[in-house]
């Protein structure tokens, strides 16, 4: 008897489900129920699913899946942060962190396998791309790190940051899905406000982020303010140069008005000088970006390359970007004594 092949019940659309049900004679409003379980309730298996008889359980089972991610291990930082390694149905291995404030408890998701881009201060920058995550998986491992957030600090997830393992607009059509299905009434129903996706620069998906129309917040990962040194950080700056992305980002901009951010992280020696900081505020200048935000430099065990500066550097660097009124501040990493700061995802259990 030929084994019968079954598929992501995930990846069916409502209507789908709807037409399944009727063809093998169920009403249709179980299809409604399947879906709220997948997606509302995180169901991880059709026995899950209290409401449906065992008879129909039994049928879902055999000609679908639900291929969730399984926690593979978890680890809690001294500032109260959480480090999770997940482990999804073909033994991949991705991270995700969730990061607690006073204000707010927030997501840092990743949506790549691996990375492609090989930035030089990054731990993710030394692995190989496995893969894209699929749309299913970034939305199971914002529902994971949502109910580590109700059960530890008593909370919902209040912001998402794409901010993880990989490239998002590498991964476009899975990560923009995955926020519609966060963004939904029948998903989690987050606001797209709540929700920033960081790319280190591809400037043809930063253009179609804005062709569709995208309501979520855009971070570049800036980290340099010329190009000689951007190239020598960060390879994809030699095809997609800062007057590319400069270009782009006003377009996403006019296209969207969403909110841009810089994002910045300080290197001894290297970008934080007052040069560096006037080159930063002139790029500043050249776009509607709301915020910049200044990190401090994470080690990382691949590269003994970069440092942190000192705290003078440090407070210098973002006095003299105030007193030139641009909107700055400091970010300071959180949950490096488990590797899970910025730069830090890489694997290692």
């Amino acid at each position: 008897m030929k084994a019968v092949e079954q598929r992501n019940i995930r990846q069916m659309s409502l209507p789908e489900l709807e037409a399944y049900f009727l063809e093998i004679g169920e009403k249709k409003f179980r299809a409604k129920q399947v879906y709220e379980w997948v997606w509302q309730k995180n169901a991880q298996t059709f026995e899950d699913m209290s409401n449906l008889g065992k008879d129909l359980r039994v049928k879902l089972a055999e000609h679908f899946i639900i291929p969730g991610l399984k926690i593979d291990t978890t680890q809690y930082s001294n500032d109260g942060t959480i480090k999770t390694r997940f482990k999804t149905s073909d033994n991949h291995l991705v991270e995700g962190v969730l990061i607690p404030t006073d204000e707010r408890t927030t997501a840092c998701v990743s949506s790549q396998i691996g990375c492609s881009l090989s930035c030089g201060f990054c731990a993710t920058g030394f692995m190989a791309r496995e893969r894209n995550l699929h749309y299913d998986e970034i939305y199971d491992e914002v529902m994971k790190i949502n109910a580590q957030s109700e059960e530890t600090f008593n909370r919902k997830l209040s912001n998402i940051v794409f901010m993880g393992m990989g490239e998002p607009l590498l991964n476009y059509n899975n990560v923009l899905k995955s926020i519609e299905r966060i963004t939904s009434p029948d998903g989690l129903a987050m606001s797209p406000r709540r929700i920033t996706v960081s790319t280190a620069g591809v400037a043809k998906m930063i253009k179609k982020l804005g062709d569709d129309k995208v309501r979520f917040k855009l971070a570049l990962s800036l980290h340099a303010a010329n190009d000689k040194k951007r190239n020598e950080i960060m390879p994809i700056n030699e095809t997609n140069n800062l007057a590319t992305l400069i270009d782009a980002l006003n377009y996403f901009y006019k296209e969207t008005e969403n909110e841009i951010t810089f994002e910045y992280i300080l290197f001894k020696n290297f970008n934080d000088s007052t040069q560096d900081a006037q080159e930063l505020i002139k790029i500043y200048r050249q776009v509607p970006v709301d915020l910049v935000n200044i990190i401090e430099y994470n080690p990382i065990s691949n590269n003994d390359r970069f440092a942190k500066p000192d705290e003078e550097t440090l407070n210098n660097f973002v006095a003299f970007l105030g007193k030139n009124k641009v909107n700055v501040r400091v970010r300071r990493s959180r949950g490096k004594d488990i590797d899970a700061a910025c730069g830090q995802l890489a694997n290692k259990g």
